[in-house]
């Protein structure tokens, strides 16, 4: 028996190094797996079946190939890109071209596009009218990424602070359960120049959260910033029963201008190692990585290297760090702005943790909340691993006096649904001189509502709200069996200019599109 549990233990050892080994090495384990079980094959032939240990070895092959069978019928992983651009913009307009920023002419083009912007103008006249159409900054990175059949899923705006979430169109129908919010940490809490606003929802069925900050700034003001971040944590809830609040989350990102700045070295050192780019003798004075070293709740974020210049602070439209002088209130020369790292990418999660040791029962067995288990449950069967690939500030532009970041990540998943809720098509011919006819059959179960719409799209829309028209899901049905349904649209409601269009359907319970057709003609 000690013999074939070496040869078995060895066997499990040659497949745990052959996954984290190159292609060669995989190739090799094999052939030394095959090895292994040939000399298992001997040790078969010799044993009799009246033998105890023969019975063990069925009992220990048996097990080994119920594990093989759950491996086989696993579905496959899948990988996604997700690009995320943080910029305080210093009320600035947006500049004419934003390929740099995103990326665009990368052979690896995102899934996904998070942008967090700070201090976006919002005086009184300009703020009104924001509150009826786009800003000027959601307007240029909608009428950018449309064209590359990007949709902007979400937004939500406080004051300067906004959030923008942009999906390719294929992904858009298992984007579910969008929910945002805000949180106010400026002037005793009332006002928002300063705080947070984020946006929480379901990819393939993983949680995710986006929360996007504007803290507390000049150098005295840590302990303050880090106070906000966890007042930002405790008070955002979200109308999820497996996530109700940011930190539920499988997976969260937490970034914007967070404020923290380099202490205790001189400004002359700062620049010096800006300068010679030996930026690592910086990051010890780094107040953000200072305050992880005390701050548990910090310590579940992580971060990629600062291997880039400091974001801020620089002169307006040039690539030199603050040289202008001050004019105090009692008309002193104030001092020059020391460079920092102000604006952040960080990513954390909701790993589960052990119970606390008075939920231990007499036989010191451990009692575990149900839902921790099927969490656990959940994490092992869909798991969500990150990687981030990318960060670093964009030197190019100067229209304020931050930099913007730009992290990207790579998100591998194992999908929790691949089909949509609802299949959509365009019935026969669609004319402005006909009344039309939407053909829609449910897939799978989901809360259908008297306020659900199936709306009309050109291919290349811009967001949820970019569509031509739009019908009312019940109230214009006229008829409907298990699989199919109709649903009219009077000729009236088709516009007259045609083209390459597609339909939609909203789920208002689920706030999200959550079927999508092929392109037709109109």
């Amino acid at each position: 028996m000690d013999e074939i549990r070496r040869l078995l233990g060895s066997t499990g050892r040659v497949r745990s190094e052959s996954q984290s080994s190159d292609a060669t090495q995989s190739t090799g384990s094999k052939l030394a797996l095959r090895h292994r079980l040939n000399q298992l094959m001997t040790c078969v032939d010799d044993l009799d079946p009246r033998n105890e240990l023969h019975g063990k070895m069925v009992k220990t092959l048996d097990n080994a190939f119920l594990i093989c069978g759950k491996n086989a019928n696993k579905p496959k992983k899948n990988s996604f890109r997700l690009h995320m651009v943080t910029w305080n913009v210093a009320t600035a307009g947006p500049p004419d071209d934003l390929t740099s920023l995103l990326h665009l002419n990368s052979p690896k083009s995102p899934d996904l596009y998070v942008i967090g912007l700070q201090e976006v103008y919002s005086g009184p006249l300009r703020f009104m009218a924001d509150t009826v159409f786009d800003d000027p900054w959601t307007q240029i990175f909608m009428s950018t990424l449309a064209p590359q059949k990007y949709v902007k899923v979400s937004s939500i705006r406080m004051q300067g602070l906004l959030l923008l979430f942009f999906s390719k169109l294929e992904h858009v129908p298992f984007i579910r359960d969008i929910q945002a919010t805000y949180t106010r940490t400026g002037i005793f809490g009332y006002w928002g120049n300063k705080g947070g606003v984020s946006v929480r929802l379901s990819f393939y069925g993983h949680m995710l959260c986006f929360l996007n900050c504007h803290l507390a700034a000049h150098m005295n003001y840590a302990s303050e910033r880090v106070d906000e971040f966890e007042y930002i944590l405790d008070t955002q809830t979200f109308d999820c029963k497996k996530a109700p609040r940011i930190v539920d989350h499988r997976l969260v990102f937490w970034f914007g201008d967070l404020n923290f700045r380099i202490q205790d070295h001189g400004m002359h050192f700062v620049r010096s190692c800006i300068n010679n780019q030996t930026y690592n003798l910086l990051w010890s004075k780094d107040q953000l990585t200072m305050m992880k070293k005390k701050e548990q709740m910090l310590q579940e974020f992580e971060e990629g290297p600062l291997d880039f210049q400091p974001t801020y602070k620089f002169d307006l439209n040039s690539d030199t760090y603050d040289s202008r002088l001050y004019r105090t209130w009692f008309g002193f020369n104030g001092k020059k702005r020391k460079p920092a790292w102000t604006d952040r990418i960080l990513c954390g999660g909701s790993a589960p943790k052990p119970p606390p040791p008075d939920q231990q029962d007499e036989n010191n067995g451990v009692e575990v909340d149900a839902k921790k288990v099927r969490q656990l449950e959940e994490d092992e069967e869909y798991p969500l691993k990150i990687r981030q690939d990318f960060y670093t500030s964009n030197m190019q532009y100067s229209i304020s006096d931050h930099k913007p970041v730009i992290g990207i990540f790579t998100l591998e998943l194992r999908k929790m649904y691949e089909t949509p809720l609802v299949r959509l098509q365009a019935e026969g011919d669609w004319s402005a001189d006909i009344d039309a006819m939407v053909l829609y059959s449910p897939l799978q179960p989901f809360p259908a509502s008297t306020w659900d719409w199936i709306g009309l799209y050109k291919v290349g829309f811009t967001s949820v709200s970019d569509y031509l028209t739009y019908t009312w899901v019940k109230d214009d049905e006229v008829a409907f069996n298990e699989e199919v349904i109709q649903v009219y649209v009077g000729k009236e409601e088709i516009p007259v200019q045609g083209g390459e269009c597609v339909l939609c359907y909203y789920s208002s319970t689920l706030r999200c599109i959550i079927g999508i057709s092929e392109p037709f003609k109109v």
